[in-house]
């Protein structure tokens, strides 16, 4: 007598795993984080109590390698959220962030509309040269699907600049793909 085959289909080896770890500690596996830096510079000229707008260089994404190494693919990716962003000043190095009166950063992308995606605390404390902003919770998979974004900064300067502030930005992404493609 032939004796038949079982297959074990993924979902049961989902629950299996489940029941083994947690799920929140299976979820935790799923989601891998992806890191964008870039220079900018708000030049010396910006005027006292006049909104500015800066756009960086684009971001180069290269979403399908950095997906492939992370063993998934877009049509598996949950979502993709702002976990960090951090701004260093780097020039001029005696200064801090005093100098700031507002800044609101915005994500764009060639067809999607500008969102916002990090703004400073209030008030901006002084003697700082490392900033960590308030981020947005959204999803903004949208743009990093795309093959490159970039940053709009918005700002208002409270001190006259009479040399530029080179900043770099650190950007720190989490993307949630879905277990086992379900």
């Amino acid at each position: 007598m032939k004796h038949s085959s079982f297959k074990i289909q993924p979902y049961l080896y989902l629950l299996i795993a489940c029941l083994i770890t947690s799920c929140s500690t299976l979820d935790e596996l799923t989601k891998f984080d992806v890191f964008y830096n870039r220079s900018v510079t708000i030049p010396s000229i910006t005027p006292i109590n006049f909104p500015i707008t800066i756009n960086t260089p684009d971001f180069d994404t290269n979403t399908e390698s950095t997906f492939s190494i992370n063993n998934t693919t877009q049509s598996l990716v949950d979502d993709i959220k702002l976990k960090e962003f951090r701004l260093t000043l780097t020039n001029p190095s005696t200064e801090d962030f005093s100098f700031l009166e507002i800044l609101e950063i915005y994500i764009a992308s060639e067809g999607l509309e500008d969102k916002k995606l990090a703004w400073s605390p209030s008030p901006i404390e002084n003697n700082t040269s490392v900033l960590y902003l308030e981020t947005t919770n959204d999803d903004l998979k949208e743009y990093i699907f795309k093959d490159s974004f970039y940053l709009k900064i918005k700002t208002t300067t409270d001190e006259v600049l009479t040399e530029d502030h080179d900043m770099e930005i650190n950007t720190v992404f989490t993307v949630d793909a879905k277990i086992l493609g379900i």
